[in-house]
């Protein structure tokens, strides 16, 4: 049964009251600044989200809130804050991780032993959230390319939140988010808190040394020099995005893949017909000019 109760419901009372102008002014700042396309149906969504930072700068109407984001860089930061969703886990969608270990991986090595490619990779987790994918891929990678045969790996972890990306700086989590890691890499790479910090975990030495953060907005016009990468991690990202900022996001990711470099989005993602320079590996996955193949036996 539905019922009104609560914050959610409260969400609801009180975004009946909010104008649908009110609303569309806000539809069209977040769309400008960050990409995110509000339907009509978010209005109670965007309230709820807002009404603590109503409360935080004293003002009784999203009306006047409207105004001070406008007006004020970094007020419009902590109303984006506001608005992001940062679900994440460890090892989100075993069968992209199985892929990487099963066909990119080993054909990076052959690459490597032939010496058609340095030996050292380099990933962007474009929307890294509270850092569970960027150690997810650490882990991942420093298993199958260890620094004692020669490999490097460079880790970047980006994301439009500051209140997520805080967070991911931490590098601790709940030690009940142990569960979603591997059992043999848990043991490996994680520690369990102690004293202050027990009912944590906190990525170790190991890996923790693998992964820089920095701020970046996705919508922006152009990015910073990143350079180019193995792969690029962008995944449930593109289903807050209108068909337009959709194309615009694959097509400045699709210009950070080094040759061969592959993309992975999210399980209901796809590039469709957004860029001609990505193609096809399996569902969610795409390779920048060639993909990757099995390493052969010899």
């Amino acid at each position: 049964m539905s019922t009104l109760g609560g914050p959610a419901g409260a969400a609801r009372v009180f975004a009946a009251g909010v104008s649908d102008a009110v609303f569309v002014r806000f539809q069209a700042l977040v769309h400008r600044e960050a990409g995110i396309w509000l339907s009509p149906a978010k209005k109670a969504l965007l309230v709820g989200r807002l009404a603590k930072r109503l409360r935080a700068v004293g003002l009784g109407s999203l009306r006047d809130y409207y105004e001070l984001v406008r007006a004020d860089e970094v007020e419009r930061t902590h109303m984006l804050d506001c608005i992001t969703t940062n679900e994440t886990h460890f090892f989100r969608d075993p069968r992209l991780f199985d892929f990487l270990a099963g066909r990119a991986y080993p054909a990076w090595q052959a690459e490597a032993a032939a010496g058609r490619r340095p030996r050292r990779i380099r990933a962007w987790s474009a929307a890294c959230s509270t850092g569970e994918e960027p150690f997810s891929l650490a882990m991942s990678l420093l298993q199958a390319f260890p620094p004692g045969l020669g490999w490097s790996i460079d880790i970047l972890a980006t994301d439009l939140s500051t209140r997520a990306l805080e967070q991911a700086r931490r590098t601790t989590w709940p030690i009940a988010k142990s569960a979603e890691i591997p059992t043999a890499l848990l043991k490996r790479f994680m520690l369990r808190g102690t004293g202050g910090e027990a009912g944590r975990m906190k990525a170790g030495p190991e890996i923790e040394s693998l992964v820089r953060f920095a701020r970046l907005n996705l919508n922006d016009e152009t990015y910073p020099a990143l350079g180019a990468f193995d792969l690029v991690l962008c995944r449930n990202v593109l289903i807050y995005f209108d068909a337009a900022t959709k194309a615009r996001v694959l097509e400045r990711l699709a210009d950070h893949l080094a040759p061969g470099g592959l993309l992975l989005l999210g399980h209901a993602e796809s590039v469709g017909g957004a860029s001609n320079r990505l193609r096809t590996v399996m569902p969610s996955v795409y390779a920048f000019g060639r993909a990757p193949q099995p390493a052969t036996a010899r």
